[in-house]
């Protein structure tokens, strides 16, 4: 198998990840409405679906279509591409059953400060960022890299925006450890 075959397998197994998160970001989402969660910035949610969507496929057509060779610096690119996902399902299991692909805040919860959230605001941004960048220059994607960063970087500026002003209505994190105990049980429910 060419080194383009492996890329579309790569493309094929990141595209099932996405598949996997959209079925536990349904099922998060559902659980957070039903304790009375609001939703917001509905409005950038489908280009921002598009736009993931569009971005995998574009890489493979660059790749196929454009004939690009995979370069030396691939197998750097790999290994952010890995540490992209370590970050996102590290994310993923911090927040639990309050992570999903929206903005939904649950009254009454408190901020999430522990994890990658104790060191980053919006981490789980941190390892879109990496991954749009990274994944596409495994194998030399570099239009696919540039239109998605950029395209990116503004619906990330306005999804940061609504994302910061729904959760400050959020109240402050607790301290006490009895707290946390409690916010976790809640997680896992």
């Amino acid at each position: 198998m060419n080194s383009a075959a492996w890329f579309t397998v790569l493309i094929v197994l990141v595209g099932l990840e996405r598949v996997a998160e959209l079925i536990l970001s349904r099922r998060n989402a559902a659980w957070a409405l039903a304790r009375g969660g609001q939703e917001y910035g509905r409005q950038h949610y489908p280009a921002m679906v598009a736009l993931h969507s569009g971005f995998l496929l574009a890489a493979l057509i660059e790749v196929w279509f454009l004939g690009r060779a995979f370069p030396w610096w691939g197998w750097c690119m790999l290994v952010l591409v890995v540490a992209a996902q370590a970050l996102r399902w590290w994310c993923i299991a911090t927040l639990g059953r309050r992570w999903n692909t929206r903005v939904i805040v649950v009254p009454g919860l408190p901020l999430i400060e522990r994890g990658p959230y104790g060191v980053l605001r919006h981490p789980n941004y941190v390892a879109v960022v990496l991954e749009g960048f990274a994944l596409p220059l495994v194998h030399g994607a570099w239009i696919t890299a540039l239109v998605f960063s950029t395209c990116n970087a503004a619906l990330l500026r306005r999804r940061i925006q609504v994302e910061n002003a729904a959760l400050a209505q959020a109240p402050a994190a607790r301290v006490d450890t009895s707290a946390l105990e409690v916010d976790q049980s809640e997680d896992q429910e």
